[in-house]
């Protein structure tokens, strides 16, 4: 399957792995790029330069196949720089940017052969990334897991409006984890996907706790739930007691000092690492609906490709 996506990245099939906080480290990432897709390291997750050197090194001591480095601006209350030149000292194949202004990323790769994704949750967004020099946008619609876009506006909807908006390609998220998924986001005009939520619940994903992983299986699609509105980041997350909690605040206090505990990276590792349903919350699409069982990355991304293939051959007959 070649799109625009596959030869901009010279990767098999037009799948993206999503950067995944705290998640995304070089055992995943090297998985999906063996498999075919763009897998990612995340970036900001780590604790210094030094140690996203050595998970860079690790990626590419196990493949020789592209893979990319993710960077959540502003998600992690910590400057990017000194991360972003270790990137670039590396010459990674890729590098994604999602939330924030990309402008200083952008700006900074310019000059370099590192591909340029920014992820974006509005038309304007895209538009302003293509002009700022974006090799691709990447399109998250409000069923997808994690940080969202502030407007509700569904990937079937928002997918198409960028497509018709900027020239460079598009890659849809949100809502996505299998053939259908994919050839559905093609029938939109996307030229890829990327996952988030449906790579989680992987063999590979090994710092998921077993609990976060047969949570997301064993969900519908309304077991999940949008936080921190009121703070103008909304995210959406599996429903828990925490979440609850947080939903409370929001609405009798809605101020970050009284969220802050409740919305932090400890609390978020406490579930997603250590399992503590009680003490923390873990990020998820309305996709683990369609989420059924635990698979090798390969078995999930052949599975996808043989999926796809079938639609495709029931469209030409």
């Amino acid at each position: 399957m070649r799109t625009r996506i596959t030869d901009l990245l010279n990767i098999d099939f037009p799948i993206i792995q999503g950067g995944l906080a705290y998640l995304a480290y070089s055992n995943l990432a090297v998985a999906v790029s063996e498999a075919g897709g763009l897998g990612q390291i995340t970036a900001m997750s780590l604790s210094s330069p030094e140690e996203l050197r050595h998970e860079i090194k690790l990626v590419k001591e196990m493949t020789s196949k592209p893979f990319g480095v993710n960077f959540a601006i502003g998600q992690h209350g910590r400057s990017y720089e000194d991360m972003l030149e270790v990137a670039i000292e590396e010459n990674v194949p890729a590098i994604s940017m999602t939330g924030g202004n990309p402008s200083p990323i952008l700006e900074r790769l310019k000059d370099t052969s590192i591909k340029k994704l920014v992820l974006v949750a509005a038309k304007r967004q895209a538009v302003k990334a293509e002009q700022l020099g974006a090799d691709a946008v990447m399109v998250v619609g409000h069923e997808g897991g994690g940080h969202l876009g502030r407007a509700d506006t569904g990937t079937i909807v928002l997918v198409p409006q960028v497509v018709d908006a900027v020239s460079i390609p598009v890659i849809a998220s949100g809502g996505i984890g299998d053939g259908r998924g994919l050839m559905a986001a093609l029938a939109l005009g996307a030229e890829g996907v990327e996952m988030g939520t449906r790579f989680i619940a992987t063999k590979e994903c090994i710092h998921a706790h077993p609990l976060y992983k047969e949570q997301i299986i064993a969900a519908s699609e309304e077991d999940t739930t949008v936080i921190k509105r009121s703070l103008g980041t909304p995210a959406r997350a599996i429903s828990n007691e925490w979440t609850k909690k947080i939903l409370e605040i929001e609405k009798e206090n809605p101020t970050y000092d009284s969220l802050k505990t409740y919305i932090s990276g400890k609390a978020n590792k406490n579930y997603i690492h250590c399992g503590k349903d009680s003490e923390g919350f873990g990020w998820a699409g309305q996709i683990v609906g369609r989420i059924q069982e635990e698979l090798s990355v390969n078995e999930l991304i052949n599975t996808i490709m043989e999926e796809a293939e079938q639609i495709r051959m029931r469209w030409n007959s």
